[in-house]
């Protein structure tokens, strides 16, 4: 099986020599085109493809001449970590027109191009839609004007076309994540952190009027990462005699104490009856009911630029290769496609279906059927304004439960544990139940360090990187006797461990220690949260997002410092224990000619070959390279080994320099992804605790000892799932401390493939075709 499916992918790669494809951006600029448009042209390349890349975008397909260039390996160099679109982009009247497509046909076939790729919003690829269909027609009238002949018409009767959304709204149905979206958010991330220390300072209201004219997206999940206190989108207007209900709101958070309130509005807010709702007319409102400072800010074009996150280089590097495999697989008969993400995974979606979904949410909100619109966007934005609803005002409880549960941080802080402790706290208080923090882990747990907090009490922690709660790697064997005797003395329930690897591993440790202790008969839970991405039972932990920025942005500044001095190598160290996750993201990142790392076993021949791909790589224009090294990779070639070895081998070729980034990479404000993610595992883990104890609780008192009591929540593909400890224990590492199986390996392949290393396509796993319709929509997705 194995053996065949490399033959046929090596076959593909064959069919790629005589191919020719394009690629263009069109519509609004989003962050992350350029790493589409690199991964696109490396990947056509590296098939053996002629690539072309049409310069503004439409405009330059219409027009010709110099905008159609071909394009080498170089061409797209240096470009990852650049916002907005190298080649271009604008919006064209002419290709709207049946001339415009005309002569964008015959400059097509001119270079001999019969496949496209186009990087853009829904429009632009209901425009290449329409191209496609229409080919026929148009290379029939370009033989009848005499402009082509009929060899030439026939050879190149079929136009295929692939499309990667690029749209920072992420208003497009089917994929989980647009290009783009997630840069976006980090820039209304980086102005309300901003906002923040000046509106606590003078006691401020402040009005962000952020993108989205026609999708609430970006305000939504704002919203949801700062804890706003009001929030306006498009999907679902607020009920009439709003006003009275906001004001309120707005004037309980003060008389709590609260020293600034944040109101988000998405610019295409509207209310019940379909007048716009607009950001000064809030403003106002607030001035003159309740007599507070307010300032409004309106974001605008500042969402769209900057340089991308970590996550849609990765995501627009990856959809890139996917791309052009869909190209190459593409018959007359396959209907033209998108490549989305789905969960971690890469899959093709027919592009028209996505298209009408998106219409058909449009047409509900102009028919006021805003329950439904919710829903065709898409279970994860479903779930997103629901969680937002729960947290953002406190709820009382109908009535007491008898259970209390403690809450801890376990493990190296990690970016994302606050925001999960806020949430769960929230939801046990309006679930009813009393709620304790304990201080420094296991420790503060075995020390009695534990109190009862309130709603208010995690008030602002949302954007707070670190732990607030104080954390350590002490292990609960070494003091199991107290924390029996605290748990029995603060008759708790049920414990949620925030925390890495050591959170795992302890919570493990107190189940196996559930046969000497009664006490430990309690639901227990683990939140994994740390930057090496390394805890069994998840595809991601809490933090990792945020570190992968943090060493992106290092090895950003890095590259840059190189390009005064020519031809030298840095070598990086990376953190992460055992675990490669780290250096191999930010490998794909920051397009890093390698990255070392202990699952991926080299020798000194992979060394060797490094070394001369990087000598190679100095006599062409581009006099630089970078090579990350996973801190435990190899017991002997240690960082300095290798900066020995590159010294001595690239002497009068390149110079080399080291950079240890160490604990920078432990530090600084949660990106929105690790705000969001903790907010929901820190819900949906509580609200599973509260159903555990439901059915544990016999006869006045909780009694749990079955496996599935204690559990790992994570993110699996694309769903949360609850993994029990004790099945987890069989597929651990416990020396290294690694999960056996790690779905991101297979990233590395993009790594060396993107870094122009000459390897086999076997590992590549080409994405499926899937569906969309309403149900698809409806299906629990991740985040």
């Amino acid at each position: 099986m194995a053996a065949a499916a490399a033959l046929d992918l090596e076959k593909l790669r064959m069919a790629g020599a005589g191919m020719a494809l394009a690629v263009l951006t069109s519509g609004g600029d989003a962050q992350g085109m350029n790493a589409a448009v690199r991964a696109v042209t490396r990947m056509g390349i590296y098939v053996g493809a002629k690539v072309f890349l049409i310069y503004e975008g439409y405009e330059g397909l219409v027009e010709g001449g110099e905008n159609i260039k071909r394009a080498n390996w170089l061409s797209v160099s240096n470009i990852i970590q650049l916002g907005g679109t190298i080649i271009g982009s604008a919006r064209c009247k002419a290709f709207t027109t049946r001339e415009g497509r005309l002569l964008a046909a015959h400059n097509l076939v001119q270079h001999g191009i019969t496949n496209l790729c186009v990087i853009g919003g829904d429009g632009s690829l209901t425009g290449a839609n329409i191209f496609r269909t229409e080919w026929g027609g148009l290379l029939e009238e370009l033989v009848k004007d005499g402009k082509i002949t009929k060899e030439v018409a026939k050879k190149y009767c079929n136009l295929n076309i692939v499309g990667l959304v690029g749209s920072i709204d992420n208003d497009f149905c089917g994929t989980d994540m647009t290009i783009g979206t997630d840069s976006a958010l980090h820039r209304i991330m980086e102005v309300i952190d901003a906002i923040t220390t000046t509106a606590q300072s003078h006691q401020r209201t402040f009005v962000l009027e952020v993108m989205g004219r026609h999708c609430g997206y970006l305000a939504l999940v704002s919203a949801l990462a700062s804890g706003a206190d009001w929030l306006f989108i498009p999907e679902s207007p607020p009920e009439d005699g709003w006003e009275d209900f906001m004001c309120e709101r707005l004037g309980e958070t003060r008389s709590r104490g609260s020293r600034l309130n944040i109101i988000i509005i998405a610019e295409g807010a509207i209310d019940r009856n379909g007048k716009p709702i607009s950001s000064s007319y809030v403003k106002d409102l607030v001035v003159q009911r309740l007599g507070f400072d307010t300032r409004v800010t309106v974001l605008g074009h500042v969402q769209r630029g900057g340089t991308p996150s970590a996550f849609d280089r990765v995501l627009s590097s990856k959809m890139g290769m996917e791309a052009v495999m869909a190209l190459l697989e593409a018959t007359p008969d396959t209907p033209a496609c998108v490549v989305s993400l789905s969960g971690n995974q890469s899959v093709r979606l027919p592009l028209m279906e996505c298209v009408q979904v998106t219409k058909e949410v449009q047409k509900a909100m102009d028919e006021k059927r805003f329950e439904e619109a919710i829903q065709l966007r898409g279970r994860s934005f479903e779930n997103n304004w629901n969680i937002y609803k729960l947290l953002a005002h406190q709820k009382t409880a109908h009535e007491k439960t008898h259970f209390s549960l403690v809450i801890l941080n376990v493990g190296a802080p990690a970016a994302g544990m606050n925001a999960a402790v806020r949430s769960a706290v929230r939801i046990g208080i309006s679930q009813g139940h009393m709620v304790y923090v304990a201080n420094d882990g296991f420790e503060g747990l075995s020390k009695g360090q534990i109190r009862q907090v309130g709603w208010h009490d995690v008030a602002g922690w949302l954007g707070r990187g670190g732990s607030m709660l104080g954390t350590k790697r002490t292990l609960p064997k070494t003091c199991m006797e107290k924390i029996v005797e605290n748990v029995r003395k603060f008759n708790i329930h049920g414990l949620l461990v925030v925390g890495g690897f050591e959170a795992y591993e302890g919570v493990l440790q107190l189940v196996e220690a559930r046969g000497q202790y009664e006490e430990l008969c309690i639901v227990m839970c683990v939140i994994p949260a740390t930057i090496s991405n390394n805890v069994p039972g998840t595809d991601f932990s809490l933090g990792c997002d945020t570190a992968v920025n943090a060493a992106m942005e290092s090895c950003d500044r890095i590259k840059q410092s190189a390009s005064g001095t020519k031809r030298r190598v840095f070598i990086v160290e990376t953190m992460g224990g055992y675990c490669g996750y780290l250096s191999t993201v930010t490998g794909i990142a920051v397009g890093a000619d390698a990255a070392y790392v202990y699952e991926d076993p080299f020798t000194i021949h992979d060394l060797k070959a490094n070394v001369e791909h990087l000598t190679e790589k100095m006599k062409t224009d581009i006099q630089r390279g970078l090579v990350l090294r996973n801190e435990k990779c190899h017991e002997h070639y240690t960082t300095e080994f290798l900066y020995n070895l590159y010294s001595s081998e690239g002497r009068g070729i390149f110079d080399c320099r080291i950079n240890v980034l160490g604990h920078l990479q432990q530090g600084g404000a949660p990106t929105p992804f690790d705000r969001n993610y903790g907010t929901k595992l820190g819900v949906k883990a509580m609200l599973w605790m509260s159903e555990k104890l439901q059915q544990a609780y016999r006869k006045g008192r909780v009694f749990a000892n079955s496996a599935d009591s204690a559990c790992v929540i994570g993110l699996r593909k694309k769903t949360v799932a609850f993994s029990p400890v004790m099945e987890l224990k069989k597929v651990t590492d416990f020396e290294h401390r690694l999960p056996q199986e790690q779905w991101w390996l297979n990233l590395r392949l993009m790594l060396k493939m993107l870094a122009n290393y000459q390897i086999s396509l076997t590992e590549y796993i080409s994405g499926k075709m899937e569906h969309v319709t309403r149900r698809t929509l409806s299906i629990e997705k991740g985040f």
